[in-house]
């Protein structure tokens, strides 16, 4: 079908309308689990056959049998784990899929809707399709090692777990900017002056890009408070645009927005040192890590009206059927961190070298000012309290299960024109 402009006003209409909650206000799991999933389900204690009771060193022993462990993610990082995790754990090789966001998804669904079944652990983000098309189709079961259940709020393992938190942010260079943010709205970057001087990694290629513009748009509310704020004036809605969310995203559009295949060259042509004049980056949070990395001098809008940090979980859990349930559940473990870390644990940098990547363990690459442990005992690594000064929006999955399709449809439309 031919997307219209009118075939938009009619879909979006209802987007106002719709009371946004939580991710684990709203989920509930599908029912129809098969005779062999149920019996594979009490095989592993995973389910609706979770006990919450374990024997750690059984599992151990049993992953160590199994003898291999793969992942499907969203995150190329995971890759750097695999000496440290088949050193800590002689004989279960680890093996990453580094698939992105998006086709980490298509991927899951379209072999075990072949009846393929070669996942053991998936992580990543695109809550609504994590929630609804995974999740909620058994597809994905939730598992949290007992001994972090304690260590980790309600609202970060239940219904799923979470890997980390991170965020899309706004970033700009220090060098070309050395006194502060030259933005404190984000409707000035709709302004001429800002044409063609944002960048953002294609958000129909990337789930991150996709959630923050969608964490943007579902409270349109306050946006248009926003741009009355900065202009003094109630916003103007183009037509066919059903409010002030989805009209930010069309005037970023049509004000030449730089879209970027890479997260890591946006935040490079963003902060690389020494330009006259630099992109105001719509990116990962995690990519302030570059400063260290690759010599950026990117900083981070804080103080951003109407909100400076748009909040998207990364999950993990066990794929349906995985042909090693137990080396699952303790690389799930590992990414967790070590048990040994409290809040008064000393961490170095580099955080993937020596004793702090053994404290640390799967969280090392994430140990940014860019990702937030689901744990409570884990240490802020340096620079981390910026993530609580900014006043941050958590994305829906209820959202973007119901209208992230529009969204992409809407950015299609009017990134062609």
């Amino acid at each position: 079908m031919k997307l219209t402009k009118r075939y938009l006003l009619k879909t979006l209409s209802k987007a106002a309308a719709i009371a946004l909650f939580s991710t684990t206000a709203t989920f509930s799991v599908a029912d129809g689990i098969s005779a062999k999933l149920d019996a594979w389900l009490m095989e592993n204690s995973l389910g609706a056959h979770a006990t919450g009771q374990e024997n750690w060193d059984e599992i151990v022993a049993a992953a160590k049998k199994e003898g291999e462990v793969s992942v499907y993610t969203a995150s190329g990082r995971i890759a750097k784990l695999v000496d440290h995790f088949e050193a800590l754990y002689p004989g279960i090789k680890l093996t990453v899929y580094d698939l992105g966001s998006v086709k980490t998804i298509e991927k899951t669904v379209r072999e075990q809707d072949a009846g393929i079944f070669t996942a053991d652990v998936i992580t990543t983000g695109n809550s609504g399709q994590v929630m609804y098309e995974l999740l909620g189709k058994n597809r994905i079961f939730n598992y949290v090692p007992s001994h972090y259940v304690d260590r980790i709020p309600s609202e970060n393992r239940d219904p799923l777990l979470i890997r980390v938190n991170e965020a899309m942010v706004f970033f700009y260079n220090t060098g070309v900017h050395p006194d502060g943010a030259p933005i404190s709205n984000v409707w000035e970057l709709t302004q001429e002056k800002y044409r063609g001087r944002v960048g953002i990694k294609n958000p129909m290629s990337s789930g991150s890009s996709l959630m923050g513009l969608a964490t943007l748009v579902q409270e349109p509310e306050e946006m248009a408070a926003a741009y009355k704020r900065l202009t003094g004036e109630d916003i103007v809605l183009s037509d066919g645009v059903p409010d002030a969310g989805y009209e930010f995203v069309k005037r970023m559009l049509e004000n030449d927005i730089v879209i970027y295949k890479s997260g890591s060259k946006l935040a490079d042509a963003a902060g690389k040192a020494g330009q006259d004049d630099a992109l105001i980056a719509m990116g990962n949070m995690t990519y302030i890590s570059r400063n260290d990395s690759k010599g950026n001098v990117n900083a981070i809008v804080s103080d951003l009206d109407p909100v400076a940090r748009l909040v998207y979980p990364n999950f993990m859990s066990i794929g349906a059927h995985a042909p090693n349930p137990n080396a699952a559940k303790v690389l799930i473990a590992y990414l967790l961190g070590s048990t040994d870390i409290n809040l008064d644990t000393k961490l170095d940098k580099p955080y993937i070298e020596g004793a702090s990547f053994d404290l640390l363990q799967g969280l090392a690459p994430y140990h940014d000012a860019g990702s937030v442990s689901p744990r409570s005992d884990v240490p802020l690594p340096q620079g981390g309290e910026i993530w609580d000064e900014m006043k941050g929006w958590n994305v829906s999955a209820k959202f973007m299960w119901e209208q992230g399709p529009k969204l992409r449809d809407f950015w299609m439309i009017y990134s062609s024109q």
